[in-house]
């Protein structure tokens, strides 16, 4: 009885089985027809956008939109929101033992609220200066209401000749790339660094012009350069050592690279956010393998954004031959820039550079480039953004005003010649020659 009993219970279930597939066909099917339905009813509507798919699909070799590559390419390419706007600039500001002061004083000269300030101050420096330099930045009371000046957390050894320098500046530049800050170009300073001209000045002149210029002196290695340069192996102990000492020569030689030509330059840059994004991201591994291979290189900094850029076909024709530095060097063998001083001032404005180097600490032409050049008597540059008033001294920048607004000066006069040479089919013609 009750075998009979739980057999006609299982066949009563298994009769009913052909009920929720037929519910759910039929809903399937309702679905489909509605869809076809209404998909006719709007064809007229949506004629183009049905043939630009039909277009797409019907090409299946063209399939680099399927890659995350192209959607990166793509985003170099696009400068329609940048455009939109005024452009900001990102700054690092660098420094070692004892410079400290100087760099807060190169910082005050170049700031502007519009734009982003990194400093690093390496790891030669004591703790209690580093310190002191993250309380500076902290106390200001701009600084902490605009909040965009930023000190780094990590300090490095820094090695002029050696790759660590080029370490930290790729360090910074991922850091305002992480943080989602908004800028257009990344300019590197020194702490012996110093404007000759307001930001105002530097911000209207590129305000019409192309985002996607990068201003990089440079030169191709050539003839009895490459053996002294490209063939000689170094060390830079700050690549493992708590303690800077200067790069050490290994007695080995190597080949020379026959994937990519080597160029050497100005380590001072002024480079567009497209491309530095191509230096941290880049997909095709170029920027890596040549940061691989001037690890080892004599003087690195002047030579790895500069092969990259003229060996890569995307960006060789942005690139500019001009650091935007005033720079004496010492004849012969232009080796080491010689201090600037008063004598030299006039040669600085006639450069029309907006920046020069290398000043000595408080050395009295910068009190006069303050003067004569910047308006600077307190704190910062003044521009059009200070809207305070400036009565029984008091800081006209205490009071913001807008920061898209630019009061030009002479300073920008002579920026826009500067410009209009570099930018002449003339001179951009020579770029990254072969």
């Amino acid at each position: 009885m009750r075998k009979n009993v739980n057999s006609h219970a299982v066949r009563g279930y298994s009769d009913r089985r052909w009920i929720l597939p037929f519910f759910a066909s039929l809903l399937v099917s309702v679905t489909l027809f509605m869809a076809a339905v209404f998909g006719m009813h709007s064809s007229s509507y949506g004629e183009d956008q049905l043939q630009f798919d039909i277009v797409s699909l019907a090409r299946p070799e063209d399939s680099t939109g399927y890659f995350v590559e192209s959607d990166l390419h793509g985003a170099f390419d696009n400068n329609e929101v940048s455009n939109v706007e005024a452009p900001r600039l990102a700054y690092l500001i660098s420094g070692t033992k004892g410079d400290s002061q100087r760099m807060m004083r190169t910082l005050q000269a170049v700031y502007h609220p519009r734009n982003q300030y990194i400093l690093h101050m390496d790891l030669e420096a004591p703790p209690r200066e580093r310190l002191n330099l993250s309380i500076s930045v902290k106390n200001d009371p701009t600084f902490r209401e605009v909040e965009n000046v930023h000190v780094m957390l990590q300090s490095n050894l820094v090695t002029y000749k050696g790759p660590t320098m080029i370490a930290c500046t790729l360090q910074a530049i991922a850091i305002l790339l992480k943080d989602g800050l908004r800028w257009d170009w990344f300019i590197n300073l020194s702490a012996s660094d110093y404007p000759l001209m307001t930001q105002d000045d530097i911000l209207y002149v590129f305000s019409n012009l192309s985002r996607n210029l990068n201003f990089i002196e440079h030169t191709q290695i050539r003839g009895w350069k490459l053996n002294q340069r490209a063939k000689p192996i170094i060390i830079d102990p700050a690549l493992y050592l708590s303690k800077k000492s200067d790069i050490t020569w290994t007695t080995q030689r190597r080949s020379l690279p026959t994937s990519f030509k080597l160029f050497t330059g100005s380590a001072w840059v002024m480079l567009t956010r497209s491309f530095v994004e191509y230096c941290i991201w880049g997909w095709d591994n170029l920027p890596r393998t040549i940061l691989m291979y001037y690890a080892n290189f004599i003087s690195s900094p002047e030579g790895y954004f500069h092969t990259v850029i003229c060996n890569k076909q995307e960006f060789r024709n942005t690139a500019i031959g001009h650091d935007l530095h005033y720079i004496a060097w010492d004849n012969p063998p232009k080796q080491h820039p010689l201090a600037l001083t008063i004598k030299d001032f006039e040669k600085m404005v006639n450069s029309s550079a907006p920046f020069a180097r290398k000043f000595a600490k408080d050395d009295p032409v910068l009190d006069k480039i303050d003067k004569q050049l910047l308006g600077r008597t307190h704190r910062f540059a003044p521009g059009a953004w200070c809207i305070g008033s400036s009565d029984s001294g008091v800081d006209p920048c205490s009071v913001r005003g807008d920061e898209s607004v630019f009061r030009p000066g002479p300073g920008a006069k002579r920026l826009q010649g500067l410009m209009d040479k570099l930018l002449s089919e003339e001179f951009r013609s020579i770029q990254c020659s072969a």
